[in-house]
């Protein structure tokens, strides 16, 4: 159990709060970041969402009065400069920070990280972290209730959002007994399931779509069936007309196959390299394989980022993959 305190007087002490998240944010992270700003509006503080990515738009709904911001685009030096505290969400990794690093390397103020990840680097900060939990959604929930923080239908929203996509919808073995003592605390509180569910799922683009079919296509099965992966390369955005956010999510389709345990998707990213992601339905710790490449997450969810060209990726990791599979 988090011990809150020092955050809670923290809080209590300062003024102007900046909140940050990971790129190629999902709503566990947007979310997360969104409950929290809005308790702390509450509680009359000022407040700053700034990240290193624009909302994606398979997110906007989540944030329909635009909170969060760009930096260099929305956001200058001149109003980070301005704020005393600085909550990183969702993430304890450099390298998930883009831009937002280096903002973080030279804040002077009191720094603070709530996150679920197992991965961790030293971002200089205090840590609240449990990496039992299933989502930093529930962990936010956790604070905004220390911070006495009455539930509006606004941030019941944003926490719902975050859980039930970082537990599949509560259907992950992450999902615990109080995971659905939370969500129902939630739709009582203003929370749509409904409303949700839709707009994350039932809102796909035809080139979404496409997208999906692309993956799927070029799925291979190894180890028996155990391993099943998949690529999307540039060119494959481009002819589908779809977005680099459009790649979320795949990865789970490929598990529906039977008898996979283990699944492997490499996306290519606008700029060259691969974002690879792991899933694991067996003890693979998809965490310590990220780690090998710079990245982390997880122990049945992890990523990492990989330069270099399609075939050398591919090898490097799907070599990986089946060592620790064996």
């Amino acid at each position: 159990m988090i011990d809150w305190s020092p955050l809670v007087e923290i809080v209590r002490c300062r003024q102007r709060f900046l909140l940050t998240t990971h790129i190629r944010p999902d709503a566990d992270a947007l979310g997360s970041e969104l409950a929290l700003g809005r308790a702390l509006e509450h509680l009359g503080k000022d407040v700053l969402l700034c990240n290193a990515f624009a909302v994606p738009p398979n997110l906007k709904f989540l944030d329909p009065q635009e909170k969060s911001k760009q930096l260099g685009k929305d956001v200058g030096e001149a109003e980070i400069g301005r704020c005393e505290v600085l909550v990183v969400l969702d993430t304890s990794a450099w390298a998930q920070l883009g831009e937002m690093a280096e903002v973080i390397r030279r804040f002077p103020g009191r720094k603070a990280v709530v996150d679920h990840h197992v991965s961790q680097d030293d971002l200089g900060a205090e840590t609240y972290k449990d990496e039992e939990i299933e989502a930093t959604g529930r962990l936010v929930m956790e604070l905004i209730d220390a911070l006495g923080v009455a539930l509006t239908p606004e941030i019941a929203g944003a926490v719902f959002a975050a859980v039930a996509t970082d537990t599949g919808w509560f259907r992950f073995s992450s999902t615990q007994p109080e995971t659905f003592r939370l969500a129902a605390r939630l739709v009582e509180a203003g929370a749509r399931p409904d409303a949700l569910y839709k707009d994350f799922y039932e809102n796909d683009s035809p080139g979404r779509l496409r997208l999906i079919g692309r993956a799927l296509g070029r799925t291979e099965t190894e180890l028996g069936g155990r391993l099943i992966h998949t690529y999307l390369d540039r060119h494959d955005f481009n002819s589908t007309k779809a977005l680099p956010s459009d790649s979320e999510d795949i990865i789970n389709l490929t598990l529906s196959v039977g008898g996979t345990e283990a699944a492997v998707i490499l996306v290519e990213q606008p700029t060259g390299g691969f974002k690879v992601s792991f899933r694991s339905r067996c003890d693979l710790d998809c965490a310590a394989l990220a780690e090998r490449f710079g990245g982390g997450g997880h122990k049945k969810a992890a990523g990492a980022f990989l330069p270099g060209e399609l075939a050398a990726v591919q090898s490097r990791v799907l070599d990986a993959v089946r060592a620790a599979l064996q």
